[in-house]
């Protein structure tokens, strides 16, 4: 009961800044509502139309891709430097932890911008990069596919949550676990991939998750900024096209409709990680 204090800030401003938001949402879903009048209650009308929206729904289906490609990147990205940084000491390791976190420092504005000079076709370091390495240019802002390529650039490199968690998940493991596989004989890939990996799995399938909703959120800033949604509708995200809706044709109860629906497939896709991390959470702890 005494931890309930300390909470306290914390439950009030979700209550506030989430739950009373997500609530007046979920009831403006129902309703005609463009912000200059009272809204209408329209029943199942925007659900209908939600049904038809062929636009939302290839949104959805970008969105979809660019987390199927992205959030494996990160977590191998987070892991792997976890991994690296880990057990060694010195000031080396201290300046790659501090270069693993400052990507996630710049605001997402400024982190866009930088992307945005460097995927340019015509003074961009990457594209002349490419180009002296006798390599093809995708055409990261001019083509779709490879606008989507450039999308999933710029969000593969804010990791620095993520790195942290995985690094505390590798502190954690006791040494003499390594300690007895070196005994043994046991090689460094051996023990990665037996002891190391496996018991951070539950922790890297929680921050898989975490970057499903990430990377599905945040797509709006760098799709915004980098590619405007373009080369045709290519990198059209649902956030965007719920920004679109709210923000550019005032259809404030349509937009309510379609940020709880992404809210919900959001959650599914959320379902089947989390499950199975606490599955493999518990099993651990029986074998414990």
């Amino acid at each position: 009961m005494r931890r309930w204090p300390l909470a306290a800030p914390y439950l009030v401003g979700s209550c506030l800044l989430v739950l009373a938001p997500l609530a007046l949402a979920a009831v403006l879903a129902f309703t005609d509502y463009f912000g200059f009048v009272a809204p209408e209650f329209t029943g199942t009308g925007n659900l209908t139309r939600l049904a038809g929206d062929r636009t939302f729904w290839d949104a959805v289906g970008v969105s979809a891709l660019i987390v199927v490609v992205v959030v494996p990147l990160r977590l191998l990205l987070a892991v792997g430097a976890a991994l690296l940084l880990a057990r060694r000491r010195g000031a080396r390791t201290a300046i790659g932890r501090a270069a693993a976190y400052l990507p996630s420092t710049i605001p997402d504005a400024a982190w866009a911008l930088l992307w945005l000079w460097i995927l340019n076709p015509l003074y961009g370091p990457l594209p002349a990069l490419l180009g002296a390495l006798g390599l093809p240019d995708p055409g990261f802002l001019t083509t779709p596919w490879g606008a989507r390529l450039g999308l999933a650039l710029v969000m593969t490199f804010q990791v620095g949550e993520a790195f942290v968690v995985a690094l505390a998940a590798r502190i954690a493991i006791p040494g003499h676990l390594h300690e007895a596989i070196e005994v043994e004989g046991g090689s460094a890939w051996f023990a990665m991939t037996r002891v190391t990996l496996p018991l951070m799995a539950p922790i890297v399938l929680v921050l898989a998750v975490r970057d499903v909703v990430v990377v599905v959120q945040n797509a709006f800033v760098p799709a915004l900024l980098v590619t405007d949604g373009g080369p045709a509708n290519a990198t059209l995200t649902a956030p965007l096209v719920i920004y679109r809706r709210a923000f550019e044709y005032g259809e404030l109860g349509y937009a309510s409709t379609l940020s709880v629906t992404l809210l919900v497939l959001t959650g599914i896709a959320a379902v089947f990680p989390l499950w199975l991390a606490a599955r493999l959470a518990a099993r651990q702890r029986t074998r414990a």
